[in-house]
């Protein structure tokens, strides 16, 4: 059975272009040009995931966000303009589940659903076995591919589908460094160019995440001027 995708945008070429990309990989997509219309539809007929552009006229979405995290967990990807941290950060916090620049690759856009369809998939599998060739351990961190999951000393930390494959990245090799570059590739694919504040932003993030549960948590070290490497 065909997963279902909402797309929310504004842009009309953007909703056709990305339509037709979705539809060829055997998505069923719904389209909706503003917040609120796009409310009225994922109210009455909830799709699988929906991926919302923040800058919106009638209703934004944040404000759609906001709204339908009071009912649902739906699986959320936004689209945010080159520039727009802050509306990443609010979005993020909000309950979105990962976020993609404009302009973006289709391909890697794509990709971003897949993962998430795959670990909502998971997730309400309660009969599911862990695949143990998907599974990283490093200390007390502990990685689970096919489900996306991150666990620190037993805690299950919630993290996006991008700030994952960086930690991932990282975690793989103890003690080696990642240029920013390096880390670009691992989280966005090879053919995807994003400026060098966004990686420093999600390992931000990614930082506070873990300290929430651990405030002692050092392990992503930072070597100016070169990269990152998680701690041996």
């Amino acid at each position: 059975m065909a997963h279902t995708v909402a797309l929310v945008d504004d842009d009309r070429n953007i909703l056709t272009s990305v339509s037709i990309a979705l539809e060829a990989e055997g998505f069923e997509v719904r389209t909706y040009t503003d917040g609120a219309e796009a409310l009225r539809g994922l109210s009455q007929r909830p799709p699988d995931l929906a991926v919302l552009d923040i800058k919106m006229p009638r209703m934004d979405g944040m404000e759609l966000l906001r709204t339908l995290r009071q009912t649902s967990q739906l699986p959320v990807i936004f689209l945010t303009s080159k520039d727009d941290e802050l509306d990443e950060l609010m979005g993020l916090r909000m309950g979105a589940d990962d976020y993609i620049k404009k302009p973006f690759s289709q391909r890697l856009l794509i990709e971003r659903i897949r993962a998430l369809l795959r670990r909502e998939a998971l997730r309400g599998d309660t009969a599911a076995v862990t695949d143990p060739g998907q599974l990283l351990t490093r200390g007390p961190l502990l990685l689970d591919g096919a489900r996306h999951a991150c666990f620190w000393k037993d805690q299950p930390i919630d993290l996006t589908v991008t700030e994952f494959l960086l930690v991932k990245a990282l975690a793989q090799r103890p003690g080696h460094v990642k240029n920013r570059d390096q880390l670009m590739d691992a989280a966005y694919g090879e053919h995807v160019y994003v400026d060098d504040r966004t990686i420093d932003s999600h390992i931000k993030r990614l930082r506070k995440k873990f300290k929430a549960i651990d405030p002692d948590f050092a392990q992503i070290e930072t070597l100016y001027g070169v990269g990152y490497r998680y701690k041996e």
